[in-house]
């Protein structure tokens, strides 16, 4: 059969399947399963992504220069230790490109975020998940998993999909015990939903040391997860060779203009992570309330909660996240990644919520 055929380890990847958005019936869902800001994004930044979308006809500035500065005032690092791309997604998926080797090893944390397997398989390389405790990261796992081939150690932290945190000692002594070979990306996707600016110390690590690269996103606390903006900062070097394979025009004139409004919003993002830490408080101790029914919730420091169901029954995984789904509200169960037994509920404003602890507490009751 003459015909162009992949590679295979490409064939050998399984795609990513974001979380639904669909619901049951025509009426449209309550959507808890991409953990996205259902305050939406700042009024300043949707003015300006209004105002940039007549500058459509022009490309962007490819550097993001003007968002590069304002990311580096406010977390006091040097702009020119900073890169943006489509998302964190980008930045990710190009880590093992440019640093692996088919064959090479990427090491990641069991019930971890999905790209980081994908990414490794992208460049031929082979992902090894550690073993976590008690749904966080074990550093003595990580470490102990570490080979002779492997050239990339990803964490996020919080980790998505169990919410877990691991404190800054820890991370400090995951790299501590990497050779200095190995690049340690430090995913920082829901950071912003702590009250540290560094909350895990890793912004620190980058700035000191030639092998650690931090990634942030635009997409969670911002509210702006469909314009795709995203950055990662480290040692210069770090830099230079993302800058190379990155695509010339990463990030839009609207999105450019809006990521760099939303930075200038800051009191805004206070107010989404003080509503987040009340709705998810509000929301843990109704799951707990739920104990007796075999319902647990995973202390989270995101914009979720991972939920654990009995094995079997009404109340297993899967029969209740399609309970919810005719209730109207969209979970992601995780079956993918490790967690039949478990659904991820994102954080929803103050009615979204009410909505589905009095829809979770109906169908707990009918059980």
């Amino acid at each position: 059969m003459n015909a162009p055929r992949p590679n295979p380890w490409i064939s050998a990847i399984h795609a990513y399947v974001p979380g639904s958005a669909k619901g049951a019936g025509d009426r449209p869902p309550v959507k808890l399963s991409s953990n996205e800001n259902p305050w939406g994004a700042s009024p300043k930044a949707t003015e300006a992504l209004v105002r940039a979308a007549q500058a459509s006809n022009r490309y962007p500035d490819g550097a993001a220069t003007a968002l590069r500065r304002k990311i580096a005032k406010l977390h006091h690092l040097d702009p020119e230790r900073i890169v943006c791309g489509t998302g964190s997604d980008e930045i990710l998926q190009l880590l093992p490109m440019i640093y692996c080797q088919p064959g090479d090893s990427v090491l990641y944390v069991r019930h971890g975020f999905m790209v980081y397997p994908i990414a490794a398989q992208r460049a031929g390389a082979v992902p090894i998940a550690a073993p976590d405790r008690d749904y966080t990261a074990d550093i003595d796992q990580l470490l102990a998993a570490v080979r002779d081939d492997t050239r990339i150690v990803f964490i996020a932290n919080p980790n998505n999909p169990t919410g877990t945190m691991v404190p800054a000692g820890e991370i400090a002594r995951l790299h501590a015990g990497l050779r200095p070979d190995i690049l340690l990306v430090v995913d920082q996707a829901y950071a912003e939903y702590l009250d540290s600016p560094d909350p895990d110390g890793g912004l620190a690590l980058a700035a000191k040391h030639e092998n650690v690269l931090v990634t942030r996103t635009f997409s969670k606390i911002y509210g702006l997860g469909g314009l795709r903006v995203g950055w990662g900062t480290g040692h210069p070097n770090l830099i230079r060779e993302l800058n190379r394979v990155r695509a010339p025009f990463p990030i839009s004139v609207p999105a450019l203009a809006a990521a760099e409004a939303a930075v200038d919003d800051q009191p805004f993002v206070a107010d989404c992570r003080r509503k987040n830490r009340e709705q998810r408080q509000r929301l843990e101790q109704a799951i707990l309330g739920l104990g007796n029914k075999g319902l647990k919730a995973v202390p989270s420091a995101a914009n979720f909660l991972l939920m654990t169901c009995p094995q079997e029954g009404p109340l297993a995984a899967e029969p209740l996240h399609r309970a919810l789904l005719a209730a109207g509200y969209v979970t992601r169960w995780l079956p993918g990644q490790g967690l039949p037994h478990a659904l991820r509920v994102s954080v929803g404003n103050e009615a979204e919520t009410a909505g589905f602890i009095e829809a979770l507490a109906e169908i707990a009751a009918g059980a």
